[in-house]
């Protein structure tokens, strides 16, 4: 693990580039920042557990996260700096109740009662194309940063992001290291390998790569049209290649259905055994404040899905708490969503759903694994008055399965976003 002095370093470098710009008017009028406190309790009951295990993860913590971008200077090549800083304050935990990714900490060791990070990034626009060097926090197919916790999962790296053309959307880059949403350090990039499900295989080097490269494009065919190619590649572990199509069919007034179609290649990049090939498929009703959705998620291969520890994978059945992308999985998901603003009241929404998965391959001698989540969640963001843009979620989820623990699982969420500029 490594502090974020590489951070720092680039923090210090990108000011001494920028505060000789600091007047021009363009970098000021565009620049924007904001503080988000974020309070948040985490209970999940480990069921079936015997008495030399962890029963429960429980943890109560507060977060402060604070966001800051500004604009470019003038000229052809236009210069401008971002800035991420996060605290972490705990509230309540225990040795024996630890564990929750809201804190450092694990069963048998609460962690230290307070954390922090920051990363700064420097940025370069000419035309519609943008090069930030720095911390990242991507939202791309390939690789998807995790913020289901206190504080979010950033990176180190950088990122091209090209817009020239009309409706086209281009991206590449490259990842050196990530700081995970409950550690204020740097490490080595990794697999998620989902406590053996996936059938994964390693070299010397375990489940650890190097550079994490990525690649895409994204085309805009029409308003309810679009497609979509990404390429992510985790050296010496993966290649993956990833492939999307959303298409939004009007019905009638204030009524549609949404496909939204998923295909990944991922193969091994010289040190691990991954082939997988995932497909999904979501399609979704709408009517005023309803939806209604129905998913399917097949695995084949010689082993699950691959994605970077930590982030979010691109998949129709990545929920809560599973992701349902074990080797030879098949998964459905029932979906139902509703705001109220349909019927009078702004900023409450519910949503709802079930999954099912089985034919999970766990080896030699052992029977086929099935698994099921249900998951809801109630929110509320106050729209108007003094404390508008306070939100309030409850997400609760329950899981079954005849492989691992059971698990009973509730959050709630308390946030308040103030804008600084």
């Amino acid at each position: 693990m490594r502090k974020t002095s590489l951070a720092l370093a680039v923090a210090a470098g990108t000011l001494g580039l920028t505060l000789s710009h600091v007047a021009n008017a363009e970098f000021i009028k565009d620049s924007k920042a904001s503080i988000e406190a974020r309070n948040f309790y985490f209970n999940r009951d480990l069921r079936d557990t015997t008495a030399a295990q962890q029963s429960k993860r429980e943890e109560w913590a507060q977060g402060f996260i604070l966001r800051a971008e500004s604009g470019f200077t003038e000229g052809t090549v236009g210069f401008g700096l971002d800035a991420y800083a996060g605290l972490g304050l705990k509230l309540d935990s225990s040795d024996e109740r630890a564990g929750s990714n809201l804190l450092p900490s694990s069963f048998g060791d609460e962690g230290p009662g307070e954390y922090s990070e920051a990363t700064a990034t420097l940025k370069a626009k000419i035309s519609k194309t943008v090069l930030k060097v720095g911390g990242l926090m991507p939202k791309l197919p390939s690789v998807s940063a995790n913020d289901s916790r206190l504080l979010p999962q950033n990176f180190l790296g950088g990122h091209l992001n090209s817009q020239e053309i009309a409706g086209l959307t281009v991206d590449a880059g490259q990842l050196k290291e990530t700081n995970q949403r409950d550690s204020s350090d740097f490490q080595d990039l990794s697999l998620n390998a989902a406590g053996g499900k996936r059938n994964f295989k390693f070299g010397s080097n375990g489940n650890q790569g190097d550079d994490f490269n990525f690649a895409g494009l994204s085309y805009k065919w029409q308003d309810n049209l679009s497609t979509a190619y990404h390429y992510g590649e985790l050296e010496e572990l993966y290649k993956q290649h990833i492939f999307n199509v959303v298409h939004v069919l009007p019905i009638a007034d204030q009524q549609s259905f949404k496909t939204d179609l998923r295909y990944a290649r991922s193969t091994d990049d010289g040190s691990s055994n991954i082939d997988n090939k995932a497909f999904g498929a979501m399609f979704t009703y709408a009517l005023s404040g309803h939806k209604l959705g129905l998913g399917y998620q097949k695995m084949s291969g010689d082993t699950g899905y691959a994605y970077l520890n930590g982030t979010d994978p691109f998949l129709v059945n990545y929920v809560q708490i599973g992701d349902f992308a074990s080797k030879d999985e098949t998964s459905w998901q029932a979906r139902y969503d509703f705001d109220f603003a349909s019927i009078g009241i702004p900023g409450l929404t519910f949503m709802t759903r079930y999954l099912t998965g089985d034919n999970i391959d766990r080896g030699a001698n052992l029977s086929d694994g099935k698994e099921w989540e249900r998951n809801m969640d109630i929110g509320y963001v106050v729209q108007q008055g003094p404390l508008k843009n306070l939100g309030l979620k409850w997400r609760n989820a329950t899981v079954r399965n005849n492989f691992a623990n059971d698990l009973d699982e509730n959050r709630l969420i308390l946030s308040y976003t103030l804008p600084l500029l």
